[in-house]
């Protein structure tokens, strides 16, 4: 996994009408086995509290920041290892569900609180009914002075959908891209009254493709921001986590059961 910091340049995508994107919420997904332990260590490093569950089966709940509205969410689930999807909330999810298909998008569950979609590339997002989130959290200073905040889901996209996977995202938020100083690399331009960004990786290598050769579908992960990697890296073993690669403005990490992210050396108020 590379990571490298997205400067401001010239857009490569104008910007397209798009829905209106109110707020963005991140979601870890834990199988049953994993949810208590791994809720406690992403609740540790985002510097937050927890909120009461719901659900039908108990199964949401919110990281509560100390300041702002929440924008990281954990979910139990039945099936599968897990992963991360994005929430879009919006005034009229189902009509956004209209927009999303004829992009390309896939409808693969209709929820009376939400609909879940694929993207072109294989990823899974859900269209929620926006409830007045509107105040950005503030990053958290930590002792030492390293500030930090999760404020990023990136996107990973096998290299041959790539292209289909930015155009999509572009047109679907209506949010302009730029490119990164690496050219895997395109950040959407968010709003800045919101806590979450969404950059899009192309992933070149074989580990992209099945068995057959062919692309396989996209994930995502989580990335945070920092003045200090080193501080942060540090912090994070000491919840349970460990280094994967070093990076010159990154380290990728694995949590305690092995799910990566990256700490980043970027502006964790601004997100440049």
């Amino acid at each position: 996994m590379r990571r490298d910091v997205v400067p401001p340049s010239d857009d490569i995508w104008p910007y397209t009408a798009g829905m209106h994107v109110r707020w963005l919420s991140a979601f870890l997904d834990f199988p049953a086995a994993q949810f208590g332990p791994e809720v406690t260590f992403w609740r540790a490093i985002a510097g937050s509290t927890v909120s009461p569950p719901r659900g039908a089966a108990r199964e949401f709940a919110s990281l509560e920041p100390f300041n702002g509205d929440p924008h990281l969410r954990v979910q139990r689930i039945v099936d599968g290892p897990g992963g991360v999807h994005l929430d879009l909330h919006v005034d009229d999810p189902r009509a956004a569900s209209l927009e999303a298909t004829a992009l390309g998008a896939e409808v693969i569950r209709d929820s009376t609180d939400y609909l879940s979609l694929r993207s072109p590339a294989g990823f899974v997002f859900c269209l929620v009914q926006w409830a007045g989130e509107s105040t950005r959290s503030r990053p958290i200073r930590w002792p030492g002075d390293a500030i930090s905040i999760i404020d990023q889901v990136s996107i990973d996209v096998p290299r041959d959908l790539f292209d289909a996977e930015v155009i999509f995202w572009t047109r679907l938020t209506g949010w302009a891209t730029r490119p990164g100083t690496r050219p895997e690399f395109v950040a959407l331009r968010r709003e800045k009254s919101l806590a979450l960004g969404i950059l899009l990786q192309r992933l070149d290598d074989v580990s992209a493709l099945d068995t057959n050769g062919r692309p396989t579908q996209a994930t995502g992960h989580l990335d945070l921001a920092t003045n200090s990697v080193t501080d942060e890296v540090i912090r994070h073993e000491d919840w349970g986590a460990r280094v994967v690669e070093k990076f010159d403005n990154w380290t990728t990490m694995a949590d305690p059961v092995g799910r990566r992210y990256c700490i980043t050396n970027r502006n964790p108020r601004t997100g440049d």
